[in-house]
């Protein structure tokens, strides 16, 4: 999934897509069985069932259900042009429907956005992004380091409008435009809406298992049945749903491992990306610090801005943009909760001073 815009772009094919081939499962003795939606199970019982009434009985269970996208409630959402991204069929219509268009429109200046705004640019197209925030990438950027990247993306054909909403979607049963809460209208003949993602838990409710934003886990993975366990973008860790791919990974690994009968614990995943927007490097980890409360060594340069957050002689968070060399050395320090003392004097020398 985290490759569809490569898709979209014409980077790579749809094999490519495909993390592990055939062979890997079966050499593992893993019966994959794809394209079966299990829509109830009796949780006293311990099964499971298909759409096509087949039966799956359990020891042990796993919910990883993940998430769907989040469409806001926008007047003229229903309008052909009108699209999410979440699979390949998202992908395959985005394709073929830019085919006969020249415009887009995205709402939301998230990762997933600015990533979608890249392989529609490749493909020749015009982008004008629509964010909520006053600045892109709330999460991972403070207003300096979104500020230094839209300039980058502004010279690269992006626009945008931040600080700012779609009232409503324009065009009688074809997308037209949008337009906006301050009235101003922006013409576009797709619409591309990047609004954050919800958990799916339609099958935890069929299972009673209990559920606030997310399905409730406990260190070990486990829910309110000792025998069914989450992990990934459906799973709820003292109240915080992360929705990224690598605490999706770092859960199921523990969930594996105490569902296979050997005691493993989470702490909880620091929200750390490092990735391309379009083509840029940047990487960012922990307490980013939009409100200045802490400490912070800054380094800016033309092609580099990199913050460092430090509290109590330990890093506590951090921003890469231009340059992610030592990101996983900095990402472990604030999941370690390392002293700067303890850092390698050279590593020191290089990311704090």
């Amino acid at each position: 999934r985290i490759r569809l815009n490569d898709y979209i772009s014409g980077e790579i094919d749809q094999n490519t897509l495909i993390v592990k081939k055939p062979e890997w499962y079966s050499e593992r003795r893993i019966n994959l069985r794809t394209g079966v939606h299990i829509t109830s199970g009796d949780p006293d019982q311990k099964w499971v069932a298909s759409s096509d009434n087949e039966k799956f009985f359990y020891d042990v269970l796993l919910i990883a259900t993940g998430s769907k996208s989040f469409v806001p409630p926008i007047q003229g959402v229903d309008k052909n042009g009108v699209f999410t991204l979440r699979s390949v069929i998202d992908a395959e219509q985005i394709i073929s429907f830019s085919e006969i268009c020249d415009t887009a429109l995205l709402i939301g200046g998230g990762l997933l956005g600015l990533e979608t705004g890249k392989a529609l640019r490749k493909r020749g197209k015009k982008v004008t992004v629509v964010e909520f925030f006053p600045r892109l990438l709330p999460r991972q950027l403070d207003e300096r380091g979104a500020w230094r990247l839209q300039n980058l993306l502004e010279d690269m054909g992006f626009s945008f409008r931040l600080g700012a909403s779609v009232r409503e979607i324009t065009g009688e049963i074809t997308v037209q435009g949008a337009a906006l809460q301050s009235n101003e209208i922006i013409s576009a003949e797709m619409v591309i809406i990047s609004a954050g993602v919800r958990p799916n838990l339609e099958l935890a409710k069929q299972l009673n298992l209990a559920c606030e934003h997310g399905i409730t886990i406990d260190s070990q993975l486990r829910t309110n049945r000792p025998e069914i366990f989450a992990a990934g973008d459906v799973a709820e860790f003292s109240g915080k749903l992360y929705g990224i791919w690598p605490a999706a990974m770092q859960q199921g690994k523990i969930a594996g491992t105490n569902m296979a009968g050997v005691d493993a614990e989470y702490a909880g995943s620091v929200m750390a990306n490092k990735l391309k927007v379009v083509g840029i490097d940047l990487a960012s980890a922990g307490e980013i610090d939009v409100e200045n409360r802490f400490e912070a060594r800054i380094t800016e340069t033309d092609s580099i801005y990199r913050k460092i957050i430090i509290d109590d002689n330990r890093i506590i968070g951090c921003i890469l943009l231009g340059d992610t060399t030592h990101f996983n050395t900095l990402t472990r320090a604030i999941q370690e909760k390392t002293r700067i003392d303890n850092l390698a004097e050279d590593l020191k020398n290089t990311l704090i001073v």
